[in-house]
């Protein structure tokens, strides 16, 4: 059975006439009427009653029209699912984060901004550090993450670059460089740094004592803290300083002041990493809209707010 022989039926009793059902599907009352009775034949019923003007369902028909527009309905959504999601409008992306990311803007507005521009798409968050996001994204039980490089295992994965971060430096309050607003590496060079381990993000991780060797000095290792946003309460205890993405002074914990750094400072790289071949529509559209938007956050004016990502 076709699925246009249902249509036929569905048109027919809605009309009660053949002859106005076949004006309304813009073709010839015979082929019409035979695809009718080929239906029936089909079926082994009689769906409707012929009448001197017009038709009338059976009983049999009576019961049968409900399903078929049902069918019909369900045919209408399989076919609007399967085009929207080859637009990239439907569907649901699981979204891994590595450590402090969401506190940049740019993310949180870029993921609000998307839902607004495809309502019907569904995003999941999961944060965690990057080598535990590649794993996800192998397994697969992320679609995208935003990490910070290098990747392990590159060549499962697509890669691309989002931007680079500029990095302050924490400080306990009380600190005697705390009214200080710019601060060289030097200058906190006899200051416990905290650190996080740096299986969590080898990339940052060496980018902070890179930094600190071209500034000519070898820091004081402090304690380690579980992640990146974790050493910012360790700081206020006065266990140290560190260095952390400009993002993290969003933080509002009591005790810490925030610095600028002046040359070498580190940058805390992100990139979006996807599998490779990945042939969603969804996650390839999401992943263009976040470069765009990250591309305008690092080329905008200091003073310029938000921007249309259309």
């Amino acid at each position: 059975m076709d699925i246009r022989h249902l249509r036929y039926f569905v048109t027919v009793a809605e009309h009660g006439s053949i002859t106005r059902a076949a004006e309304a599907l813009g073709m010839e009352q015979p082929p019409l009427s035979q695809q009718i009775r080929q239906l029936e034949k089909n079926l082994g019923v009689v769906l409707f009653e012929r009448l001197t003007r017009g038709v009338k369902l059976t009983d049999i028909g009576a019961v049968l029209l409900p399903r078929a527009k049902t069918i019909l309905e369900l045919q209408a959504q399989f076919l609007s699912t399967a085009q929207g999601l080859a637009r990239g409008e439907m569907g649901h992306i699981r979204l891994g984060l590595a450590g402090a990311v969401s506190l940049l803007p740019v993310i949180p507005f870029t993921i609000r901004r998307f839902r607004e521009m495809a309502p019907d798409v569904t995003i999941f968050l999961e944060e965690s550090n990057t080598p535990s996001l590649c794993t996800a994204l192998h397994e697969p039980s992320v679609d995208i993450a935003i990490v910070r490089p290098p990747v392990p295992d590159p060549v499962r994965l697509s890669v691309f670059h989002l931007l680079d971060e500029p990095t302050v430096i924490a400080l306990p309050r009380g600190h005697k460089l705390a009214d200080t607003p710019v601060i060289s590496l030097d200058m906190v060079a006899q200051d416990p740094l905290i650190i996080f381990p740096r299986e969590l993000g080898p990339g940052f991780h060496d980018a902070i004592l890179s930094a600190y060797q071209l500034a000519g000095v070898t820091p004081v290792m402090g304690q380690q803290a579980p992640q990146i946003a974790g050493t910012i309460p360790l700081v206020a205890a006065g266990l140290g300083v560190s260095v952390v993405p400009r993002s993290l002074s969003q933080i509002h914990a009591g005790g810490v002041t925030f610095h600028t750094i002046s040359e070498p400072a580190p940058c805390a790289t992100l990139a979006v990493a996807i599998r490779a071949g990945q042939n969603m529509p969804l996650v390839t559209r999401f992943a263009r809209v976040l470069r765009t938007a990250c591309r305008k956050w690092t080329n905008r004016q200091p003073d310029q707010d938000f921007f249309d990502l259309e």
